[in-house]
């Protein structure tokens, strides 16, 4: 107990003399929050990213590629192969006949708002089962497409990012043209990132008449789909592999947030090492400026482990002054920021929203205590082999 008083004692006094050296401490702080900052924006881009891809899968659908595809862009499947799907078991069947969606999924370029530059946007050819497949498809402005019409509707998030796809305005692609007739929302999801049509309209577009790219499904419940894999396994006449939704669209997503994450990791890394030295000249300073007074402390009973937990205790407090303004500076400035990125897998743009969340929150000030600690640990280790006798003969 008394070294716990001892450390207490004296933490508490390094501590409120904090405002003494404001101007080395400020320095310390303000570089350690530069860093949480930096990778905490920069992780809310993988992680909002992800979220993105991820929401969009709910656990009783279903998407069906070619065998050996990786994506939706180098699959291909016919006709009759769509409706073979649509039959197997598992499938919800409804008043409506199966809900499976045979898709087309084509690339057109399109001007950003922001820049006029163009980007990749995904169009994609839906069945009339589509909404029911998806479940979470919303209509925020206009109306959906009609069947057998050039008319689109455009995710949310294509509608914020990019020029002319306003419900009334007429989307021109080659020879072709599309009313655009409706804005929808999909819970956050990718889809809000695509422009949705009949995907009948859009085959003899494309000069795809009796082509598809995937079929989306909607089983008759989450632990159908063992039983609905195994059945498309077992026919012979299809060559398919079929995956949950969530699943497939969190391997989409691996190679662009792995790319984000590990550029701000490199970013923070560097931006790290800075604050760190920052830090250890601090607490170098701040032991030199208390040489005789750490000597007396010794001098009159106090050990070296209170010693050097006083001296890590003032860096983590800076550590962690920093480190929550940099947190909050970065939850503020981009949770919930509008973006759109690459996605690598199919090489089109993706509209997502920057998530700062608890976890990120929670890793940001756990590194800033990692710094505020590394940064504390040697002038902390010098502070208690300071000579005595040498230290009070200075008096």
């Amino acid at each position: 107990m008394n070294t716990l008083a001892q450390i207490w004692a004296i933490a508490a006094f390094n501590v409120r003399s904090i405002p003494a050296r404001w101007g080395a401490a400020l320095a310390a702080a303000v570089g350690i929050a530069g860093v949480v900052a930096v990778l905490t924006g920069v992780l809310a881009i993988a992680a909002g990213f992800r979220q993105a891809m991820t929401v969009s899968g709910a656990p009783d659908a279903a998407i069906v590629l070619r065998a050996g595809a990786d994506s939706e862009m180098t699959s291909g499947l016919s006709r009759e192969e769509a409706r073979l799907i649509g039959d197997a078991p598992g499938v919800l069947q409804g008043a409506e006949g199966a809900a499976a969606s045979a898709e087309l999924f084509v690339i057109i370029d399109l001007p950003k708002r922001s820049t006029g530059t163009s980007a990749n946007v995904p169009l994609r050819g839906v069945g009339a089962a589509a909404f029911a497949v998806r479940g979470d498809v919303r209509l925020l402005q206009g109306r959906r497409f009609e069947l057998g019409k050039n008319e689109v509707m455009v995710g949310a998030g294509a509608a914020r990012a990019f020029a002319g796809l306003e419900p009334g305005s007429r989307l021109q692609i080659g020879q072709n043209s599309w009313d655009v007739v409706g804005i929808f929302s999909a819970g956050g999801g990718i889809g809000e990132s695509e422009i949705w049509t009949d995907a009948a309209v859009l085959q003899p577009a494309y000069h795809r008449p009796s082509g598809f790219q995937s079929v989306y499904v909607r089983l008759e419940s989450a632990e159908a789909f063992a039983g609905f894999q195994a059945a498309l396994s077992a026919n012979p006449q299809l060559e398919v592999k079929a995956a949950r939704l969530s699943e497939h669209y969190a391997e989409q997503s691996t190679l662009t947030s792995g790319f984000i994450t590990g550029m701000g990791v490199f970013i923070a890394v560097m931006m790290a090492l800075g604050a760190l030295f920052g830090a250890l000249n601090t607490m170098y300073s701040a032991v030199s400026a208390r040489t005789r007074e750490i000597a007396t402390l010794r001098a009159i009973g106090f050990g070296a482990a209170p010693v050097v937990a006083s001296v890590l205790a003032e860096s983590l407090v800076l550590a962690l002054g920093g480190g929550a303004v940099g947190a909050g500076a970065a939850w503020l400035a981009f949770d919930g920021y509008q973006a759109a990125t690459m996605n690598f897998q199919t090489f089109s743009q993706v509209t997502f929203a920057f998530a700062v969340t608890p976890a990120l929150l929670g890793q940001a000030i756990m590194l800033a205590c990692g710094l505020g600690l590394c940064g504390g640990l040697f002038p902390a280790i010098r502070a208690a082999r300071l000579p005595i006798a040498a230290a009070l003969r200075a008096l």
